[in-house]
């Protein structure tokens, strides 16, 4: 098996920030899904604001940079540097595993899809009626919850790279896609319970959603740690780089579990960070709730009060 990839070639100049950054069409399956995530968003946020409904910017923003994050280190040199390059496969991994999803999430793309899509009307299903069955289906149930989230999110370092299925995957265009694909998946469902705008079947209270993340978290930290620790290479694909590209396998190898040990620590921030400001944006609406009900109960009680006063005067009249 030609483990250098699927349609590369082995003369790669040495990787650079600048070339790795450079445009490449060797792969146009992720350009092409990038482009109509793209499409369908700005058509939904185009679709509510034609009717005179507002939708945040900030969401936008966040999507967008979600799909473009996924465009960097799919739809560049470094793709083409990633099949080769234990360690540039890596930042392509954790991009788009755990920064990539964080970013989709705080865009609300289903809220917006629930919002945008029309009713088919009773008795009828559309596009809209289908996205609700599936949120409330017994499958979103299932892999939304904790016990399904965490120990995906924990095979998908372990159970790929350290078995033969990793080596597999990266024989063939297919099975790289596939692959990226399934990191991306694994990112969502992992983060969508914790701190998802999105509605969903599992949500659990603030401080349980910040201790899925926290469980889940270490043990990139212990695969970074195994992989700088390794003594020899231990992925099949990356043992024998190219001579063009200059590098030594094993310290190659290092870069990557130094890569995989930090990069853990940006997402917890960030979801960290979201999750302590919808806790916040909660606490308001539950107080505005509480004093509106506080309020329609004393003007009941004043009306009470006035109705008294009233029956009072009538009877001394």
């Amino acid at each position: 098996m030609d483990h250098s990839g699927p349609g590369m070639t082995m003369d790669l100049p040495p990787f650079t920030l600048g070339r790795g950054l450079q445009w490449s069409a060797t792969d146009p399956f992720f350009l092409v899904a990038c482009l109509v995530g793209l499409a369908l968003y700005g058509w939904g946020v185009v679709r509510l604001r034609r009717r005179g409904d507002a939708w945040p910017v900030g969401r936008t923003i966040a999507f967008v940079a979600g799909v473009l994050s996924i465009g960097l280190v799919m739809c560049t040199k470094l793709n083409d540097y990633g099949m080769v390059m234990f360690s540039v496969h890596m930042v392509q991994h954790m991009v788009i595993s755990m920064l990539s999803p964080i970013l989709i999430l705080l865009g609300a793309p289903v809220t917006l899809a629930l919002r945008a899509l029309p009713t088919a009307g009773r008795g009828r299903k559309g596009p809209r009626e289908a996205l609700l069955m599936f949120l409330h289906s017994r499958y979103m149930r299932i892999i939304t919850h904790p016990a399904f989230t965490i120990p995906l999110f924990i095979a998908s370092l372990y159970a790929l790279y350290f078995t033969p299925i990793f080596d597999f995957l990266m024989g063939s265009r297919t099975g790289h896609i596939a692959m990226m694909v399934h990191f991306l998946a694994v990112g969502v469902v992992f983060f969508w319970p914790i701190m998802g705008v999105d509605p969903g079947p599992n949500r659990p209270g603030y401080l349980i959603r910040m201790l899925e993340l926290f469980a889940g978290m270490p043990f990139h930290a212990f695969f970074g740690i195994a992989l700088m620790m390794a003594s020899t290479p231990m992925v099949e694909t990356f043992k024998n780089p190219p001579a063009s590209l200059g590098i030594d396998a094993l310290s190659d190898q290092n870069a990557a579990g130094g890569i995989a040990w930090a990069f853990s620590e940006i997402p917890s921030v960030l979801v960290l960070i979201a999750l302590l400001f919808q806790w916040y944006r909660s606490e308001q609406r539950q107080a505005k709730r509480t004093d509106r009900a506080a309020d329609r109960d004393g003007d009941k009680e004043l009306e009470a009060y006035n109705a008294y006063l009233a029956s009072l005067n009538a009877r001394g009249r």
